[in-house]
């Protein structure tokens, strides 16, 4: 995310993600492991069994069926039969104790047991509330349009204290709009609530140095952002580290959160495009490691350059549909499930040094998506009716411009199955 007007960043193609091999087939004489079941969550290197095979789970997952959900970018390892054999080529005579399995391009998509996202909309859109005073349009935060869902107040700043964070409304922006208080803000952040509307504070952007690298700096982490979201009322916190994150700290720091501010605390991440290229990469990995808490990550689908979809043959260019496309399929593909992710564009071409689509080609890319209609070129192998909705920076960019992002994707958000 950008504080001033934005400078496009180097454009790199990663060479690859690490692949994932499948293991050689067991044995018929393999034990089975216990019987899978939606119910239970399973961790990384769990093992379970399913119609006469064994299985890895390759990380955290519930209700992700193995018979559906095994293979390279999948929840699980396929390990090979188990017991007395491979399963028998004709159904049993009786109904199996597993729930039926859905179709290839029709997932399970059931949200988790505790979604902790707030009560927020099956498809909802977010966007950026600019704490500081650029070429974009000055608001308050009550003058936000309704059109939002979720407003990310960007951005908390870094203290003397590693890891800590602090927040209070810009003198600039102040000025700007004749006159701003951190009263009057919190006031605001109520005043949103009174309208459905949710409200987290944005760690991080573009000038972010805000570092989580050890269990001090993780615990000042939490206690700082707990405080800030009892003092303004804050429903959660966004993640949009732009210059690395320890994954095994940032997450200590948000279940720490999440246990004190409990189960309807909103975690969100937005990640560059880069950061999700891989599972092993520290971003993704992170968003792994806290997916029973994960709300929803919203990659920012521009500055980017070309990069390589879930395909892992083409390098796509940004500003396209197939650019949008392939690389959120990276990540629906290796472990989130559709209702964590949602798509990233600026609002207009001031936004970003790149990556801008109209806002019709967003609602093309969610069609694409959710139903498999209005693809590019690029069609991914399934698809996700549950995919969460956008995202856009920001807020008063597209206040400057019209609201047209907004008034364009919000009321597409609501077609979505």
């Amino acid at each position: 995310m950008r504080r001033s007007l934005p400078i496009a960043l180097a454009a790199s193609l990663l060479a690859g993600g690490a692949a994932v091999h499948l293991a050689p087939s067991a044995s018929a004489a393999t034990p089975c492991a216990p019987a899978w079941t939606a119910s239970t969550v399973y961790l990384k290197n769990d093992n379970a069994s399913h119609q006469g095979k064994n299985y890895t789970a390759n990380w955290w997952s519930q209700n992700e069926n193995p018979a559906t959900s095994s293979g390279p970018w999948q929840v699980w390892t396929d390990k090979g039969a188990c017991g007395d054999g491979p399963p028998p080529s004709n159904p049993p005579s009786t109904p199996p104790s597993d729930p039926p399995v859905d179709p290839p391009t029709d997932p399970p998509t059931d949200p988790p047991t505790d979604p902790g996202d707030g009560r927020l909309p099956a498809h909802f859109l977010t966007g950026y509330w600019q704490n500081f005073d650029n070429p974009a349009r000055e608001i308050k935060l009550r003058d936000v349009p309704g059109t939002y869902d979720l407003i990310a107040v960007a951005f908390a700043d870094a203290t003397g204290t590693p890891g800590a964070v602090s927040f209070g409304i810009d003198a600039g922006l102040s000025a700007s709009v004749g006159g701003y208080t951190n009263a009057d803000f919190k006031a605001d952040v109520a005043t949103l609530h009174a309208r459905g509307k949710k409200v987290i504070l944005s760690v991080g952007g573009e000038k972010g140095t805000v570092s989580v690298n050890d269990p001090t700096a993780a615990t000042n982490f939490a206690n700082s952002v707990y405080a800030l979201m009892q003092e303004y009322g804050f429903d959660g916190v966004d993640i949009d580290l732009e210059n690395g994150l320890n994954p095994t700290y940032m997450a200590q720091a948000l279940r720490t959160i999440r246990n004190r501010a409990g189960a309807g605390t909103i975690i969100t991440m937005a990640p560059q495009t880069i950061d999700m290229q891989n599972p092993q990469s520290s971003y993704f990995k992170l968003a792994l490691d806290i997916k029973d808490i994960l709300t929803v990550v919203f990659t920012q689908y521009y500055n980017s350059g070309a990069m390589l979809g879930c395909d892992q043959n083409a390098a796509y260019g940004q500003g396209s549909v197939n650019f949008i496309v392939a690389l959120t399929c990276i990540q629906l593909e290796a472990g989130l499930r559709p209702d964590q992710v949602a798509v990233g564009l600026p609002a207009t071409t001031s936004a970003a040094g790149g990556g801008y689509v109209a806002p019709a080609v967003v609602n093309q890319a969610l069609d694409c998506l959710a139903r498999g209609i209005n693809c590019g070129s690029f069609r991914p192998p399934r698809t996700y009716p549950g995919i969460r909705g956008a995202m856009t920076w920001s807020i008063n960019w597209d206040v400057t411009a019209g609201n047209g992002f907004a008034n364009t994707v919000r009321p597409h958000l609501n077609t979505l199955p």
